[in-house]
């Protein structure tokens, strides 16, 4: 990567119910993935976070990750979604 940072942007959106940002939160704590920043709010009891995050410390593969939270968001009943940021700037590029 030129860039050198290894980062991703993590979106969480779907009914808001207590213990979403705990429970996502440790997930990635437990994969040595660190919160950077993080950004939410309730609109009309819709649940919406984005969170900047560095995968520096991953040991497992990015794949296993995407996984994981797919399957935590399953088990919430939100939508999870990580992209690396070189993928997410290449996108949203104008």
């Amino acid at each position: 990567m030129a860039s050198g940072k290894n980062t991703a942007v993590i979106s969480v959106i779907g009914k808001d119910k207590v213990g979403i940002i705990a429970k996502v939160s440790n997930l990635l704590a437990d994969n040595n993935i660190n919160i950077n920043d993080i950004s939410q709010t309730i609109l009309d009891d819709i649940f919406t976070m984005i969170m900047m995050v560095d995968l520096q410390g991953l040991k497992i593969e990015e794949s296993d990750i995407t996984d994981k939270l797919n399957s935590l968001g399953e088990e919430l009943g939100v939508s999870i979604t990580i992209q690396h940021t070189d993928l997410f700037d290449k996108m949203h590029r104008i």
